[in-house]
C-alpha cells in the first residue's frame, strides 16, 4: 500500500478505495471524468481579477487584497497550496496593512474548482486567521462543495507524487460568466 501523505488525516476506508484506485491505475481518470480540463487563467492579472470578483461577491467589507500571484516557489512539500500574507507598514502616524495572496504555479494547469478552493481558503484568512470551525464555516459559505474540493486536491497532489505528470494539458475550459 501506497504512503497516503496528503491523505492521513482521512478515515482507513476512503485510504483503501483510494489505493485501490491507484493499483488499478484509475487515479488519473477518475479526477479527468471529475474535472475534464483546466482552467483559462494564465496570467497573475487574470488570477488577480478572478479572486477580487470572489472577494467582491463574498466579502466586500475585508480588508482589500493589493496583490495576487501565481509563486513557483511555494512547494506542496511545506504544505502550501497557498499563502496568505499581510504586511505592516508604518505611514505617517497610522499603521498600514497589505494583504497578498500566492498560489503556487502547479494550479495554473489544474481545473477551476481547484483554483476556487485555493482562492476561498485564502480569502478566508482575511476574516479568521487560524484554521478553525469559524474559518472552514467560512469556506463553505463561499464555496458548498469546499471539503470535497480539498479532498480532490489531495488526490491530485497524490497523482502528482505517483505520476510525476499533470493531469490537464488539453485545451482550457472557458471561464464561466
Amino acid at each position: 500500500m501506497h504512503t497516503l501523505k496528503y491523505l492521513t488525516a482521512y478515515p482507513e476506508q476512503l485510504r483503501t478505495q483510494v489505493s485501490g484506485l491507484i493499483a488499478q491505475d484509475r487515479l488519473g481518470d477518475t479526477l479527468r471524468q471529475r474535472y475534464p480540463a483546466p482552467h483559462g487563467i494564465r496570467t497573475d492579472r487574470a488570477l488577480y481579477d478572478y479572486v477580487q470578483d470572489l472577494k467582491d461577491e463574498y466579502l466586500r467589507q475585508a480588508a482589500p487584497v493589493s496583490k495576487v500571484a501565481f509563486d513557483s516557489k511555494i512547494q506542496v512539500v511545506q504544505h502550501a497550496l497557498g499563502l496568505h500574507t499581510a504586511i505592516s507598514r508604518v505611514q505617517g502616524g497610522r499603521l498600514k496593512a497589505k494583504h497578498e495572496i500566492r498560489i503556487a504555479s502547479l494550479f495554473r494547469d489544474a481545473p477551476l474548482p481547484f483554483l476556487r478552493m485555493i482562492a476561498v481558503h485564502e480569502l478566508a484568512h482575511l476574516k479568521e486567521k487560524e484554521h478553525d470551525k469559524a474559518f472552514y464555516k467560512l469556506c463553505c459559505w463561499m464555496e458548498p462543495a469546499y471539503h470535497q474540493l480539498e479532498f480532490d486536491v489531495r488526490l491530485y497532489l497524490t497523482w502528482l507524487d505517483l505520476a510525476g505528470a499533470r493531469l490537464w494539458n488539453a485545451e482550457p475550459a472557458p471561464l464561466p460568466r
